[in-house]
């Protein structure tokens, strides 16, 4: 996946071009245990040029997200090992604890969250990366 320097206000991510179906993305990537567990945690809005945050593993698992210490609502998107949308859930922001856990709907490679209500992918919706020329 082809990437870039880091977005201001996401030091440490670095950001590349995506496509999910017809619509062209530009993400932070986590993809270390690390920046999974970061995430979006205290980021108060997105920077400008960047739609949302794809996290990346190396191989299928089952995975759960917890909006600890998030203060946008977001969708998440969860896509297979062959890179299909299999299913999306809105996360409500939770400040204070306990928080929900939102599940993968089973093995996934790839999870993207984006602000809520931002993008409308359908299901099998196809995530690929976007050469540049």
């Amino acid at each position: 996946m082809a990437a870039c320097a880091a977005a201001p206000g996401l030091e440490g991510f670095e950001v590349a071009e995506i496509s999910v179906g017809d619509s062209e993305l530009t993400v932070a990537i986590a993809d270390t245990s690390a920046q999974r567990r970061q995430g979006l945690r205290g980021v108060e809005r997105l920077p400008d040029g960047i739609d949302g945050m794809l996290f990346v593993w190396d191989s299928p698992t089952s995975a759960t997200f917890a909006m600890t210490d998030t203060l946008l609502p977001l969708d998440i998107w969860w896509f297979d090992e062959e890179g299909r949308l299999v299913g999306s859930t809105v996360m409500e922001t939770c400040l204070k604890g306990p928080c929900v856990g939102y599940g993968s709907p089973g093995p996934i490679m790839w999870a993207m969250e984006t602000p809520t209500g931002e993008y409308g992918f359908i299901p099998g919706a196809l995530l690929s990366t976007v050469e540049n020329p």
